[in-house]
């Protein structure tokens, strides 16, 4: 199997002025292209090819190859871009069961984002912030470079499933937001795909 990059579900522009079109065009074609490509070559003619990258990341502290921390970068660069695409859309609302779930673990919703953009504000370097259920228990963590919190306890430093993810690396922001990774995180939840989000916790 090789990955291929996956299409968008809306136009580089349909998320503006929050996320700008030139960065998104950028972002899709060019660096998560690269996390594909790279990831390709490291699994031909090995047994992991036949995997889906769901598969593999489900897997990842089971896998035994030489460029395994090589290959833990770009195939957590793709699998975290997937994510993050299909969590994005401007307009929608919060889904109750999903409010109800945040508002039990964070108090409020607006708890909620500080706690999120506080996490996300304080990651140093690159790296990825997100809301995951951790055994039907909500809880925001961040992970370092393309690590996911689906590669588990020991290899992500963290675990559970993803519910939001926001991107922390400066290729997603610096374009139009330069140092101001603050006002990028507050950006996000006009963008943040709530229905997608709501679909994630039930599964």
């Amino acid at each position: 199997m090789s990955y291929f990059l996956p299409s968008l579900p809306y136009s580089y522009s349909s998320l503006e002025p929050f996320f700008d079109e030139h960065t998104m065009r950028i972002h899709h074609t060019k660096h998560h292209q690269n996390y594909i490509n790279n990831t390709n070559i490291i699994l031909e003619n090995t047994t992991f090819s036949s995997l889906s990258i769901e598969e593999l990341i489900s897997i990842f502290s089971e896998i035994v190859l030489d460029k395994k921390d090589i290959l833990k970068n770009h195939a957590g660069g793709h699998i975290n871009h997937i994510l993050f695409w299909k969590g994005l859309k401007k307009n929608t609302q919060l889904t109750s069961d999903l409010k109800k779930e945040i508002e039990k673990q964070f108090i409020s919703i607006e708890k909620f984002k500080e706690k999120f953009e506080e996490v996300a504000l304080n990651h140093f370097g690159s790296g990825w912030v997100w809301l995951v259920n951790q055994n039907d228990h909500l809880s925001i963590v961040s992970t370092n470079n393309q690590d996911n919190p689906l590669m588990g306890l020991e290899i992500s430093g963290t675990y559970g499933t993803p519910i939001i993810c926001l991107d922390l690396w400066e290729h997603a922001y610096y374009l139009k937001y330069q140092n101001r990774r603050l006002d990028y995180i507050k950006a996000f939840w006009n963008v943040v795909d709530w229905e997608e989000a709501s679909n994630r916790l039930q599964k």
